[in-house]
């Protein structure tokens, strides 16, 4: 910032160096852009400031979701296993809990990327059953 407001009071000696009365025309317009500038510049410091501040704010938040985050869940996150599977569609790799697989209920693991399945835990898709029948065959074993 420093290096504007530099150039704009470098811009303020030449218009005085060039002797010319603010009270003429070329004087008012050039007097005009130079004052202009000038706010434009302070106006920029302080977003400068803000943006420092609500930077330092920010980090001040994340360090303590961090500490809270470890103090409510500890190891508890690390403990879990997953699962990854590489996504046929895009390549992505796809992380699960390793719970799914043991789960009773259906569910399909889409990759986030492009929306492709890429894991369902239900033995009857699995092995190459009609994904409709093996619904209706699940909501019925589940009656």
């Amino acid at each position: 910032m420093k290096n504007i407001k530099e150039k704009i009071s470098y811009l303020q000696g030449l218009a005085q160096g060039l002797d010319i009365e603010e009270s003429s025309k070329e004087g008012k317009v050039l007097s005009g852009i130079i004052n202009i500038l000038e706010d434009m510049a302070e106006q920029m410091e302080d977003i400068g400031d803000a943006q420092s501040d609500l930077e330092e704010y920010v980090e001040t938040i994340d360090e303590d979701l961090y500490d809270l985050e470890d103090e409510f869940f500890g190891d508890e996150i690390d403990d879990e296993e997953m699962i990854e599977v590489k996504c046929p569609n895009c390549k992505e790799i796809v992380c699960f809990e390793a719970d799914i697989v043991e789960d009773e209920d259906l569910i399909e693991v889409t990759c986030p990327n492009c929306d492709e399945v890429v894991y369902v835990n239900d033995q009857d898709i699995l092995n190459g059953t009609n994904d409709d029948e093996a619904i209706n065959n699940k909501k019925e074993d589940d009656l």
